[in-house]
């Protein structure tokens, strides 16, 4: 089945209010550029999203962050964004944060139909333990959320903590080529959280860089499967940012 798609507004035109949504990329790598516009552009509130980091200040995630359209983030870091720190803080925003490897094995297992899994990361921390605080009060100081105890267990001596299995309303993810029955190759570091995104969630939007025919792809270089994309554009207007410039001095 063809699922190319003019553009990035239509392809978000049907994500509401208070959808799930699991975002590939990390940092500003692999990031859905032309559908986080479109979201912006149409307004949807009230969202929650999963993705490894709420990009800066002014791009990436942290577009949606300041125009408050974002109700919750998953994310394993704050990163480069102040403006998800201050929400944070003030009590505007909640926030669930995961250990890097962890968010990419529940959302690896949402794809795969695998409800938990067992890992020793966090096991006997906050992580496992709860108590870590979600969500302040408006206004910050107290705390008026604050995360569940986890299931615990033993294997081979060693103590591990049951994880429960992620999956979205839609994924957005960034592939660099795609054909028209939206298998999809990505390049390089910009595949990151994209395929485990990508097989979990309900709808799938990839927004590419370049759609090619059926048949153009060896069987053995498409990273994701067609089956687990519904939707497929081309972007354009990509930016190469870099979250935090660092250079040597003139000597």
């Amino acid at each position: 089945m063809d699922k190319v798609i003019k553009t990035a507004r239509e392809a978000c035109a049907d994500i509401t209010s208070g959808a799930t949504i699991l975002a590939g990329g990390f940092g500003l790598c692999g990031i859905a550029e032309n559908c986080i516009r479109a979201l912006a552009e149409l307004g949807p509130t009230d969202l929650t999203f999963v993705s490894n980091n709420c990009g800066v200040d002014d791009f990436g995630l942290g577009i949606l962050l300041a125009k408050k359209q974002i109700r919750k983030m998953m994310s394993s870091y704050v990163g480069e964004n102040k403006e998800f720190e201050r929400q944070y803080l003030q009590g505007e925003l909640e926030v669930e944060l995961v250990p890097q490897g962890t968010l990419a094995e529940r959302l690896r297992a949402g794809g795969a139909g695998i409800p938990a899994f067992y890992t020793p990361t966090g096991a006997g921390t906050a992580v496992s333990e709860g108590g870590l605080p979600l969500r302040y009060a408006p206004g910050g100081g107290a705390v008026i959320k604050y995360s569940d105890k986890k299931e615990t267990r033993e294997f081979g001596g060693r103590l591990h903590v049951l994880e429960t299995a992620i999956t979205g309303d839609f994924a957005l993810v960034k592939a660099w080529k795609a054909d028209r029955f939206g298998n999809l190759i990505y390049r390089n570091t910009a595949m990151n959280f994209n395929p485990m995104c990508a097989a979990a969630a309900k709808i799938t939007i990839a927004e590419v860089e370049e759609i090619v025919e059926v048949g153009a792809f060896e069987p053995s270089q498409i990273h994701t499967p067609g089956i687990f994309v519904h939707r497929v554009f081309k972007g354009s207007g990509y930016e190469k940012r870099i979250e935090r410039r660092t250079v040597r001095k003139a000597s």
